[in-house]
C-alpha cells in the first residue's frame, strides 16, 4: 500500500485537508459534517491501494472522492428526517477573515457555488470540472456563467449595495 506511511499521511494531509474541508463545506454548510466528510477521504484514500500517474491525478481523485462522499452524505436517511438546531453556534472551516464575496457565494445553488469555488480559487478548467462532475463542458461552463451573473447582480452597486464595493473589485480580478 504505498499511501500508508506517516510521512506522506502528513503530506496528504498538509497538502489536501483544507480543499477537501472547504468543497465539503460548499455542499454541505456545516463545519462538523465536513470535517467527517474529510476524515473519510483521507481513510480511504490511506486504507486503499491507489496509484496515481501524477500529483494532478492525486489531487483530481480526492476532489471526485470529496464530492461523492458529501453526495452520498446529503443522500442517507438522516438529512430527509433531520431538524435544524439554531443553538448550535457554527465554527469556520477556516481560521481566514470573513470576506464578502464568499459569504456571496456560499448563498448560490450548489451546483453554481461548487463550480466557481473550483474554478477561481482552486484553479480547474472547465473541462477537468465537468469531469469531476460527470457533466457536460456546457453544462459546467452554464453553472459558470449563471453564478457569475447572480453574483454580479448582488454586487451592483446600482441596487444601492455600496457595501460590497471591495466585493466588486474582487470579483473583477476573479472573475
Amino acid at each position: 500500500m504505498p499511501y500508508m506511511d506517516s510521512r506522506n499521511a502528513d503530506r496528504l494531509i498538509q497538502t489536501y485537508a483544507d480543499m477537501i474541508l472547504r468543497i465539503s463545506y460548499m455542499y454541505l454548510k456545516q463545519t462538523y459534517d465536513a470535517e467527517d466528510i474529510c476524515q473519510d477521504v483521507f481513510l480511504k484514500l490511506l486504507s486503499g491501494d491507489y496509484h496515481f500517474d501524477n500529483p494532478e491525478h492525486e489531487k483530481s481523485w480526492i476532489i471526485r472522492t470529496a464530492i461523492n462522499a458529501c453526495k452520498d452524505h446529503l443522500r442517507t436517511s438522516f438529512w430527509k428526517r433531520a431538524q435544524e438546531w439554531d443553538a448550535i453556534p457554527e465554527i469556520p472551516v477556516t481560521p481566514e477573515p470573513k470576506s464578502e464575496l464568499m459569504d456571496l457565494v456560499m448563498t448560490l445553488p450548489r451546483n453554481y457555488r461548487v463550480s466557481i469555488y473550483l474554478h477561481y480559487y482552486e484553479g480547474y478548467q472547465v473541462k477537468e470540472i465537468a469531469a469531476m462532475f460527470g457533466k457536460t463542458e456546457n453544462a459546467v461552463s452554464t453553472y459558470l456563467r449563471r453564478g457569475r451573473d447572480r453574483l454580479k447582480k448582488m454586487l451592483d452597486p446600482d441596487d444601492g449595495i455600496r457595501s460590497h464595493r471591495k466585493g466588486v473589485t474582487e470579483l473583477g480580478q476573479r472573475l
